[in-house]
């Protein structure tokens, strides 16, 4: 029983004045069963008959149609050693929009593709053919990294039910007989497309749940981030993210890519601080299989696996420089060759770059390309750092709280009214990441309640800072007549943690070094004694 999509496919044909079914088994069938003898006549009815169909079509689109989106055109490689079938595919598919590609033999599809200017989106592969057999390359076909992806549907005049069953088995998406009818050639190659797009979807969610990206914070900086997201993202010009570490910019790519007419497509990473310099140019743009000592497959590059979506290049202030010079190419072009490869094929990639370095810097010293610079950054955005949104605190807290809880099947803890405004006094040089990091860190150690005592010790506070209004010990007490020998003791701390300090010029962190104890650990030892910067024992 047909699908109502398949009925409707149907529907669509006969009001557009496509032949009827019987017509078109009976072209087809005689084409494929006489490739030689007279094989010019049906062929020439069939495109004919075509030809009045796509009239029609265009007419009826005309019409009634003005203003849908067309479909964008999509590459089928069609695999047959009869001419005429070839023929009649590409007839068929042609009328519908597809773009066909033709191969007589496996050899021959393996040329088509190395030489293809576009990725192809589907293979129709006959089973029967010279040389290598259909299922052979088939097989060969689904373990190259490359291409196994590509959704392949087998057809066969001479198949058995075995032969069917083993094409499933080793990756066709679908399988039917000849002679080929075309609803059933448009209907499959519909499904397979439309399969093959979801299978990339439902990869590409679960590779990466932060796709569901929220990016928290009302402040005046984060509205006017919101609005330069909103304005960019429907269109396709190169983006340029930068601010400091922590600050968010791989959020703000995902929403400007979730925001894109390409939010369907694959949001594909890189991170070019990550890649060694001799991996750079395989990582980005693949490599052929020889192409040196370790390469024993082909391999897609991260361009290659863009093709259509969006690629983020994190880090790129950290690429290098010969590296620049390929990526820059791309963006002028839009072609890229794998490593080891002779030919060219022709990407179309969205370019999100994000950068905690500052650029102009780096193309002075010569350590970035000035034209790759100019390129990328057609939109800049620059991400505020939290200290100059500290508004936003609250609200991120409460959201780290909840997912937190979530993710580790724990009930949410309140947290007191002061656990806010000391976080908001606090200076976060590591910007949220490091407020998500201190967040966690309290859950884990407050009971029923996040206190002030929870929260981790501030290791950018100077310890001396809320010392100014508090009057120092009186500096005469120097006998310890009277006294008990804790104090005694305790004094004698105090003068050597001074005396140490004086030492290392005030420095806390070579003063702990010097004390063997911990750097938190001499912070507190400060406040409690009262010490303050310039103090002598």
């Amino acid at each position: 029983m047909q699908s109502p999509k398949a009925i409707g496919i149907e529907m669509r044909s006969v009001i557009a004045g496509v032949f009827s079914e019987s017509r078109a088994m009976a072209l087809v069938s005689t084409a494929s069963k006489h490739p030689g003898k007279g094989a010019g006549h049906p062929t020439h009815e069939l495109q004919h008959e075509t030809r009045n169909a796509k009239m029609s079509q265009e007419a009826s689109k005309t019409e009634g149609l003005e203003g849908q989106d067309r479909r964008p055109q999509l590459n089928v490689l069609v695999i047959d050693d009869e001419r005429n079938v070839r023929r009649a595919l590409r007839l068929i598919l042609e009328s519908e929009g597809y773009c066909v590609h033709e191969a007589g033999s496996a050899e021959d599809a393996e040329e088509v593709f190395a030489q293809a200017s576009y990725p192809l989106d589907l293979v129709v592969l006959d089973m029967m053919l010279p040389g290598m057999g259909g299922l052979q390359w088939l097989e060969i076909m689904k373990q190259d990294e490359l291409r196994r992806h590509i959704p392949v549907i087998i057809i066969s005049g001479h198949a058995s039910g075995e032969e069917a069953a083993q094409a499933i088995k080793l990756g066709a998406i679908d399988f039917f007989e000849k002679p080929l009818q075309r609803s059933r050639v448009l209907h499959s190659v519909e499904q397979a497309v439309q399969t093959a797009g979801l299978v990339r979807q439902l990869a590409t969610l679960q590779s990466s749940r932060e796709r569901q990206v929220h990016m928290i914070g009302r402040t005046p900086e984060m509205v006017a981030l919101h609005h330069q997201i909103e304005r960019v993202a429907s269109t396709k010009a190169s983006v340029l993210i930068t601010g400091p570490s922590g600050t968010g910019k791989e959020l703000v790519s995902r929403a400007i890519h979730q925001l894109s007419p390409r939010c369907s497509e694959p949001f594909v990473k890189v991170n070019c601080a990550a890649i060694p310099r001799e991996l750079i140019e395989s990582e980005l743009f693949g490599h052929e299989k020889g192409a040196f000592t370790g390469a024993g497959a082909r391999k897609r590059g991260v361009f290659e696996q863009a093709h259509g979506a969006t690629l983020f290049l994190d880090e790129i202030g950290d690429m290098d420089v010969s590296a620049q010079a390929k990526v820059l190419r791309v963006l002028q072009s839009g072609e890229i060759s794998r490593v080891g490869a002779e030919h060219v094929f022709h990407v179309d990639v969205r370019i999100l770059a994000a950068t905690n370095k500052d650029l102009p810097k780096e193309v002075r010293e010569g350590r970035f390309r000035e034209d790759l610079f100019f390129r990328l950054n057609v939109f800049p955005i620059a991400c505020p750092p939290l200290d100059d949104r500290k508004g936003d605190i609250p609200a991120l807290v409460d959201a780290f709280m909840a997912a937190f809880c979530e993710e580790n099947g724990m009930r949410p803890k309140p947290l007191s009214a002061t656990v806010y405004e000391a976080l908001k006094r606090r200076n976060w040089p590591g910007n949220v990441r490091e407020l998500k990091n201190v967040v966690e860190r309290a859950i884990i150690l407050a009971g029923d309640e996040v206190t002030i005592a929870d929260l981790p010790e501030d290791p950018h506070a100077d310890p001396f800072e809320d010392m100014s209004s508090v009057p120092p010990p009186s500096s005469d007490q120097t006998s310890t007549e009277g006294l008990s020998l804790r104090e005694v003791r305790s004094q004698a701390e105090r003068r050597h943690i001074i005396k140490t300090l004086v030492n290392e010029d005030w420095n806390v962190s070579r003063a702990a070094i010097q004390l063997g104890v911990e750097r938190t650990n001499l912070h507190k030892k400060i406040r409690a004694y009262q010490i303050r910067r310039g103090q002598s024992d």
